[in-house]
């Protein structure tokens, strides 16, 4: 599929209600949770003890961490969409986030996406997207929720 390319507000407008599409899949590997485990001080074994994980999980193997999946999603909005012609963009918020199912390591993700509203807010576009974040075999998503951006369009 190819990138949604969205140059002003007013071109952002015709989405409303819309979906913007889908990214490519992503696989979370080990290397990737181990990194993220290093980066947050988040050591917990469900994430980095495959052997434990294994024998004494619940799922049969490492997972990923929640937040890690969340993480992911700036890349791979930038698949879906090209915003251009900006000043800066800001990540505003996230409402009604919910984990849905855990992401098992070897497992690949897609983002899909749907723009929910849009909003000029003396001039900076405020952007939200209802989000799911899926899991290739799965019917149930790692995660839904509603990601705000602030868009500071040049004028």
């Amino acid at each position: 599929m190819s990138k949604v390319v969205i140059n002003s507000h007013k071109e952002f407008e015709a989405y409303i209600g819309k979906e913007l599409g889908v990214s490519d899949y992503l696989k979370v590997d080990q290397e990737r949770v181990n990194a993220f485990a290093d980066a947050t001080i988040d050591h917990q074994w469900i994430h980095i003890d495959a052997e434990r994980a294994k024998n004494e999980g619940a799922f049969g193997g490492t997972i990923a961490h929640g937040y890690l999946t969340v993480s992911l999603l700036p890349y791979l909005w930038e698949q879906i969409a090209e915003i251009n012609n900006i000043k800066m963009m800001i990540n505003y918020g996230i409402e009604k986030l919910k984990f849905n199912q855990p992401v098992l390591v070897g497992s690949e993700v897609r983002l899909r996406v749907k723009l929910s509203s849009l909003a000029d807010l003396r001039g900076i576009t405020k952007c939200q997207l209802n989000v799911a974040l899926e899991i290739k075999d799965n019917p149930k998503p790692a995660f839904t929720g509603e990601f705000i951006f602030l868009y500071h369009f040049n004028s």
